[in-house]
């Protein structure tokens, strides 16, 4: 069948003149399904704006809070059913830092491990030619007390003092050492000893009113 285009053309532009003035209900049929695919796209664009977008990002937030909630069953699915030994795990996690704990001295022993300290050099044979604790730094949880530390004497004997060290019933780590000579051949060594202490009451008390402190000024700071 041939169709002649011109002509059809000329047909569709004839049915969109003298339209002014005549009610839309009087139109001929091109331009009223021209008028109501207008109409039609108007309203979908005014939905989409006014009311699918707001569905359409509900939906995405609510498909992410899904799969949110999807991660955290399953982990707590695998949790429910290691139970038993995490439970396990957790009693003897708290048995070792039960265990570490009691190797930190109360601030009322921190004198008598001093001594202690100062005791294994003598008892070496090393001659201390310096012994300063400094400012006691204290940290979330405990207190650390650096000591410097200068003593001298045989190769031998400042290794048996270093293993002494690790032997002591409360903790006490050597840091920063240095050996040295001197001119008559004796071995110094320079040391940062550093023991450690828990916290007492009041201690824990002003650390967790800080931490508390801390935090609103962080959130604060972080407000519009």
């Amino acid at each position: 069948m041939n169709i002649d285009l011109k002509q059809l053309g000329a047909e569709l532009s004839a049915q969109f003149q003298g339209l002014q003035g005549r009610p839309p209900g009087l139109w001929p049929l091109a331009p009223r399904l021209l008028c109501a695919a207008g109409a039609m796209a108007l309203v979908v664009i005014a939905g989409y704006f006014l009311y699918w977008s707001g569905q359409f990002e509900t939906q995405e937030s609510l498909a992410a809070q899904e799969s949110t909630l999807r991660d955290e069953y399953r982990s707590k699915i695998a949790q429910a059913v290691n139970l038993e030994a995490l439970q396990a795990q957790k009693i003897q996690v708290d048995r070792s830092v039960e265990r570490l704990e009691k190797q930190l001295p109360s601030k009322a022993e921190m004198a008598a491990l001093l001594s202690d300290i100062n005791q294994a050099g003598v008892g070496r044979g090393l001659q201390f030619k310096l012994f300063r604790p400094d400012q006691v730094v204290v940290r979330d949880y405990y207190a650390e007390l650096p000591i410097a530390i200068e003593l001298s004497g045989s190769y031998h004997d400042l290794g048996a003092f270093a293993a002494d060290m690790a032997h002591l019933p409360r903790i006490v780590t050597l840091n920063n050492m240095r050996l040295k000579t001197d001119k008559d051949g004796v071995l110094t060594l320079d040391a940062i000893a550093k023991t450690f202490r828990y916290l007492d009451a009041d201690e824990l008390a002003t650390q967790k009113a800080a931490r508390l402190k801390a935090k609103k000024n962080k959130k604060a700071e972080g407000a519009p």
